[in-house]
C-alpha cells in the first residue's frame, strides 16, 4: 500500500524516540478510507520489529452505543454518527492507557459480522506495549465531544481515499453485514455518506495525511 509502509516505519520510530514512554498514534479519517487496515499494518510492522507485546490498537469502533442504548435515544437510524459513540468513554481509556500504570488493559471492539454490537475486553493492551494505534472517524474532529480524547493522542494521522473507493468499500460492508443491496445503498448515502462529509472537515486538525493503495480492501 503507498505510504502505508512508510507510515509504519515512522510510527515505530516515533515511539523509539520517545524513550520509553508510551505513544498513541491516532488515525483519523471518514468511512471506509482504509483507517483499520493501516492501523493493523503499523501494530503488525511494529511487533515484526520489537516483539507481539510491544504494538496494540484501540479502535475507536468499540465505544459505538449498543443497539439497545440507540433505540432509546432514538438514534438507531443515526448509527455511526458522533453522538452514537460513547466518547466520555473512550477518552477515559486513552487516559488509562496513557497513564501507563504497569498492567494490561482490556479494551472493547466491534462486531461487524455478526452482532453489529460493541464486544467488552475483547482486545488487549499489554502493560509492556510502547507504541498503540487508536482509529476512528472522528478524532480529528473539532467539537467538545471529542476534545478530551484528542488531548491523550501525541501523533494524529489522517487517512484519505478516493470517494468512489470508499463508496464501494461501504457498499460491500453493509452487503457482507447482512443487508441487500437497496438497504445497503440506503445505509451508505442515508447516513456513511453524510458522516464522511463531516470528517473531511477535520482534515486539517491532523499532523499527516497517509492515501492507502486504492486496491486495498
Amino acid at each position: 500500500m503507498a505510504q502505508t509502509s512508510d507510515a509504519a516505519r515512522d510510527a515505530v520510530d516515533l515511539a523509539a524516540a520517545a524513550r520509553g514512554r508510551r505513544v498513541i498514534l491516532g488515525l483519523a479519517g471518514p468511512p471506509g478510507a482504509g483507517k483499520s487496515t493501516v492501523a493493523l499494518a503499523i501494530v503488525e510492522y511494529a511487533r515484526a520489529r520489537n516483539g507481539p507485546a510491544w504494538a496494540a490498537c484501540l479502535p475507536m469502533d468499540g465505544y459505538h452505543l449498543s443497539t439497545a442504548q440507540l433505540r432509546r435515544l432514538g438514534l438507531e437510524n443515526r448509527k455511526g454518527a458522533p453522538e452514537t459513540f460513547d466518547a466520555d468513554g473512550y477518552a477515559a481509556m486513552l487516559a488509562r492507557v496513557a497513564a501507563d500504570d504497569g498492567a494490561d488493559i482490556y479494551a472493547p471492539d466491534y462486531d461487524r459480522v455478526t452482532h453489529h454490537e460493541p464486544i467488552a475486553a475483547r482486545l488487549l493492551i499489554p502493560a509492556p506495549a510502547r507504541l498503540i494505534v487508536t482509529e476512528g472517524n472522528y478524532l480529528a474532529l473539532d467539537d467538545p465531544r471529542w476534545r478530551a480524547a484528542r488531548r491523550y493522542i501525541d501523533h494524529l494521522w489522517y487517512v484519505e481515499a478516493p470517494d468512489a473507493v470508499r463508496a464501494r468499500r461501504l457498499l460491500e460492508r453493509q452487503l457482507a453485514g447482512g443487508r441487500d443491496e437497496a438497504a445497503a445503498r440506503d445505509w451508505v448515502e442515508r447516513s456513511d455518506h453524510p458522516n464522511g462529509e463531516l470528517v473531511k472537515q477535520s482534515r486539517p486538525n491532523a499532523d499527516r495525511v497517509i492515501t492507502p493503495d486504492p486496491g486495498a480492501p
